[in-house]
């Protein structure tokens, strides 16, 4: 599925923790990743030096790990450079770290995400690091919507990463609210999640038991966004997998959106993926 993989470094400490997700995706897939730091501009600063030693360190951690390595040092705009080497070397995914900017501002307005989501010609997962500490997830929270693209994409990048760390996955779908879930969640069994979910997520789950990777399935009733952090933080994940939204423009104006609402108040790690 994936056969080379690259990892994005700049002077920030959540990247080189990004780059090590992509690490460990790359010994779960027999893949070569591919570490780049880029000096924007032209400019070698302190910066830089910082993102260069960085990659060292990844280096000699991909050499330990029996994963070949490759390490590529260059000048420019990030997002560009990024582009290019992705389509030189015919990457299969890119892992680049959220910037400050993109939890601040409108997630799609003019932010460096929104460039790498546009431009790269692969798959892209960005990843926000919210504990330095916890880069080893047991517990992946996966939300799932009733429409999902790419199915076998997300579900086969969900199982090689809880694989890669033996995690447990929990899949997660938040209904519209309905009178008769007022009273709370509601927990399902197996043969009522077939009677219940939608057709993409039971082909979701399919591809899922193909991994043979553990995983539990939970519905609830809410706002998406919301319910999703709140989730998160009750039962303690380390980690949350979503896909990146590609709801319209309007539509984002008149209801929010999922993605952003999770990107603020993530209280674990997070990616977010787009195939």
């Amino acid at each position: 599925m994936y056969r080379k993989i690259l990892a994005a470094v700049n002077d920030q400490v959540n990247s080189e923790v990004a780059a090590r997700y992509a690490l460990r995706l790359a010994k779960e897939a027999n893949a070569r990743i591919y570490f780049c730091a880029i000096a924007e501009n032209g400019i070698a600063g302190k910066g830089f030096r910082t993102a260069e030693d960085a990659v060292k360190r990844l280096s000699a951690r991909a050499a330990e790990l029996g994963v070949p390595s490759d390490c590529i040092l260059e000048t420019g705009k990030p997002a560009a450079q990024i582009a290019k080497i992705a389509l030189a070397e015919d990457i299969d995914i890119v892992f680049a770290a959220t910037r400050h900017e993109d939890v601040q501002k409108r997630f799609y307005a003019r932010t460096v995400s929104k460039q790498l989501l546009l431009s790269l010609p692969c798959s892209v997962a960005l990843v926000r690091v919210v504990h330095m500490g916890r880069i080893h997830p047991g517990e992946i929270l996966v939300p799932l919507k009733a429409n999902i693209d790419h199915i076998t994409d997300r579900a086969g990048f969900t199982a090689m990463l809880a694989r890669a760390f033996n995690a447990k996955v929990h899949l997660f779908h938040v209904t519209e609210p309905m009178r008769k879930f007022f009273h709370g969640e509601i927990h399902l069994t197996p043969v009522e999640w077939q009677d219940t979910i939608p057709p993409d997520i039971s082909r979701y789950i399919s591809q899922i038991d193909g991994y043979g990777v553990e995983h539990e399935r939970k519905l609830v009733p809410g706002i998406t966004g919301r319910s999703i952090a709140i989730e998160a933080a009750a039962r303690r994940r380390d980690l949350i997998i979503m896909g990146a939204s590609e709801r319209g423009l309007l539509d984002v104006l008149l209801k929010g959106n999922p993605v952003e609402e999770v990107l603020r108040e993530t209280p674990c790690n997070l990616i977010i993926l787009k195939p």
